[in-house]
């Protein structure tokens, strides 16, 4: 008589105590509009502190902009170069420096991503993580160099680290 019982708790709750890995859904912490606002606005704040006029975008983890700043003086191509470095960085999960060290290696085997439109192989873009995860990615045009667009970008991480930490 005690088994009955006991069959039917593993029965009804068995089940919810075992993770699958082929669940239907999934949960992913993306960065909110605000912190993203926040985190270009830092960035931008970075290059206009060291003189340069820049473009900064912000997006989600698949590389979807969320935020796009250009200063006043910034050339029509920041534009285009910032949002490209941060679809970039999201896509590949890395800075876009580090990204571009190692395709330009002649052996490097995933060279051909460079022809994909859209792609923006120089200095600027990164991932924005918090507790190991990607929770969107900035990107930076404008300064002079893919470094010095790094440290902008770097710069608006920094910015919103508090709050997107979990």
């Amino acid at each position: 008589m005690v088994l009955r019982p006991l069959l039917a708790a593993v029965l009804l709750f068995g089940p919810a105590l075992v993770a699958r890995a082929d669940e239907p859904t999934w949960t992913r912490r993306i960065i909110a509009p605000d912190t993203a606002l926040k985190a270009a606005q830092a960035a931008l704040a970075e290059c206009r502190k060291r003189g340069w006029q820049a473009a900064v975008t912000v997006s989600d983890p698949s590389g979807l902009a969320l935020v796009t700043l250009r200063d006043r003086f910034a050339g029509w191509h920041t534009l285009e170069a910032a949002t490209g470095k941060a679809r970039t960085a999201a896509s590949w999960r890395e800075a876009t420096s580090t990204l571009a060290a190692r395709l330009a290696r002649p052996d490097a085997a995933e060279r051909a991503i460079v022809n994909v439109p859209g792609v923006v192989m120089v200095g600027g873009g990164m991932p924005i993580e918090a507790a190991g995860q990607q929770v969107g990615a900035i990107g930076v045009s404008g300064a002079p160099g893919g470094d010095n667009d790094d440290i902008c970008a770097k710069a608006g991480i920094e910015a919103v680290a508090a709050d997107i930490a979990f």
